[in-house]
């Protein structure tokens, strides 16, 4: 019986004809070649706008209710799932369990490469059984060849659990349409290299999730317009810029914008209510609680009218 490939067909295996010859190209040229192919990436996503969106509606309302973001995934796209999930505490303020990267060989895997573990249908619904999913929660398979045997066996466990599942994949094609609640299927077509995903699958990637992780955030209160007021201030240039958005948002000198930061223990929303509701920490703390930590719903105020005014300053 002749051998039968099941990655001979899938579009991410597929052989680019504008690379055939990439071993005896100048290097500008190759860089142009893939600088030609990188464009197509961003149109692929374009095409998936109004799915992105509906998965930004999933996620945020998911994690309005206290449900999780867990991204399950292997190789390149597990570690674009993780990058996704370490970013959110330092820019957001999130608590570490509210996002989470779930990486086929675990946290090693994420810096050498081990193949293999993307194989292991088990582990994958292991993983997200150990985190106790629920239907509470919503998870992420992130998979550009779209048959990931990890990833497959981490959704299943979530089906089971009755958790929302997005699909991340360059095959638009996968039989997993009916099996999750959406898919998001970027068609970027051949690799420079046949099959190295890291490169148009990867950036088509990255770019699906940074929407889906960034405009959730914004979604549930974690910026003021686009300041990032929910920043941890854990550096010298982290509290530079907490310092900076107190200034221009309460209109106070930078000065003044730290002291305030100071009496409410590094908490740009906390220092910005305070000042702008003339309240006590205290008197802060609870009316962000009852706003449901929106600067917006505290305040009553839109912000983009003042910093347009600030900008046209410069």
């Amino acid at each position: 019986m002749p051998y039968q490939s099941k990655w001979q067909y899938l579009p991410t295996e597929a052989i680019n004809t504008a690379s055939l010859a990439i071993d005896t190209m100048p290097i500008l040229d190759i860089v142009d070649l893939m600088l030609a192919e990188d464009k197509k990436v961003v149109a692929a996503v374009n095409k998936e706008r109004e799915r992105i969106a509906h998965g930004i509606e999933i996620i945020s309302s998911a994690l309005k209710k206290g449900g999780r973001l867990l991204l399950i995934g292997a190789g390149t796209s597990g570690r674009l799932g993780v990058l996704e999930a370490a970013e959110m505490p330092p820019t957001f303020s999130t608590k570490p369990e509210m996002v989470q990267g779930l990486m086929a060989g675990g946290q090693e895997a994420v810096f050498r490469a081990r193949e293999g573990v993307e194989d292991n249908y088990e582990e994958g619904g292991r993983c997200l059984s150990r985190l106790r999913v629920s239907k509470r929660d919503v998870v992420v398979g992130v998979s550009a060849s779209g048959i990931t045997q990890f990833v497959r066996g981490g959704l299943t466990v979530a089906r089971k659990k009755g958790a929302r599942i997005i699909f991340v994949t360059c095959w638009p094609g996968t039989e997993l349409q009916n099996y999750v609640d959406l898919i998001i299927a970027p068609s970027v077509g051949p690799e420079v290299i046949a099959g190295s995903t890291r490169l148009k699958a990867g950036t088509a990637t990255k770019l699906v999730l940074n929407m889906l992780t960034t405009v959730s955030m914004v979604r549930i209160g974690k910026t003021y317009g686009n300041l990032m007021v929910d920043v941890k201030t854990g550096s010298e240039k982290l509290q530079d810029r907490a310092q900076r958005i107190v200034s221009m948002v309460t209109g106070v000198d930078p000065e003044e914008a730290k002291g305030l930061l100071v009496k409410s223990k590094w908490n740009v929303k906390v220092a910005i209510v305070m000042k702008k509701a003339n309240l006590t920490l205290t008197q802060a703390t609870a009316r962000l609680k009852k706003s449901h930590d929106s600067i917006r719903e505290a305040l009553g105020e839109d912000i983009e009218p003042h910093l347009r005014k600030l900008l046209t300053k410069v």
